[in-house]
């Protein structure tokens, strides 16, 4: 039995099968609207890190991509004047924090993303324990978990629209919304557990516990067009790419924002076989689970 939850992600999204629909459908549009902000995709880019590892200014390279396709722009951890290079870029981006021992931390970061122009930021909560049951760790910054009533101070101090990335099940989902949050990211963070359930197989639970109060996102493992349609039709308002770009920054931001938009013009065609002209009109009637 698989434990890797990267591959358990990858089987569940091929164990979904698509019916399609011709009669009455038409071109669909792809547009993407987000806390008031028009965007030309949903697929979005994943709140990655240190990518100075992967390509010379691989953060700069990435945000320069995603403004390339009018694309939501998400970023990890970093230095602030890191983020201030990116957000140079145009790129309209969303600072995700890491959860700091220190909340003073954590407050300060808020501030200067919203400062500087972020149109929302977040929290990646489970960051909050190492694999062996104390707190994390992340290059040398100490991590602690977040209650809900700190989650709600973060929130009311961001006075922009705040996230909740790496819910993986109603619980946190409810608490997140409790909290005041204004979306939710379904993560496993690169697998960051064993056996962790893929987040599209929890999506349908998560949002039936907030009752689409908020948008609610996917993350880890989307590789195509058609992986974000079968989120999308599940359910999720958009989807975030991360390690399937990682390989082209070494060719430039060209080359990412060429299959952001690649993977987009796969989307419309599923879109256009299934007989939907619009994002809200994709639905999960469409959907049919492997049994043979």
């Amino acid at each position: 039995m698989k434990s890797n939850p990267d591959e358990i992600t990858r089987d569940y999204f091929d164990s979904l099968l698509l019916k399609t629909r011709y009669l009455d459908s038409g071109i669909p549009s792809v547009s993407f609207t987000l806390f008031g902000e028009k965007f030309d995709t949903p697929i979005m880019t994943a709140a990655l890190s240190h990518l100075h590892n992967t390509a010379e200014n691989g953060m700069v390279t990435y945000a320069k991509a995603a403004a390339m396709c009018n694309a939501v722009h998400w970023v990890g951890m970093g230095e602030d004047e890191e983020l201030e290079a990116i957000l140079a870029t145009g790129a309209r981006s969303i600072k995700i924090i890491k959860p700091h021992a220190d909340n003073a931390e954590v407050f300060r970061k808020i501030e200067h993303a919203v400062s500087h122009g972020c149109f929302a930021v977040g929290m990646d909560i489970d960051h909050a324990f190492n694999s062996l049951g104390g707190y994390d760790n992340v290059f040398g910054l100490p991590m602690k978990p977040k209650s809900t009533q700190e989650l709600a101070e973060f929130v009311a101090a961001a006075k922009v629209p705040f996230i909740v990335k790496g819910v993986l099940g109603p619980e946190d989902a409810e608490k997140s919304v409790k909290a005041g949050a204004a979306g939710l990211v379904v993560s496993h963070h690169h697998g960051m557990m064993q056996y962790s359930v893929p987040p599209l197989k929890v999506l349908p639970e998560i949002l039936s516990a907030v009752g689409g109060s908020v948008p609610v996102f996917v993350d880890c493992g989307i590789e195509s067009g058609m992986d974000a349609y079968k989120c999308l039709a599940l359910g999720a308002a958009a989807v975030s790419v991360g390690r399937h770009l990682m390989p082209l920054l070494k060719q430039g931001p060209e080359a990412v924002a060429a299959r952001i938009k690649e993977m987009t013009a796969e989307l419309a065609g599923v879109m256009a076989r299934t007989g939907v002209k619009s994002l809200k009109e994709i639905d999960p009637s469409v959907i049919v689970k492997r049994d043979f």
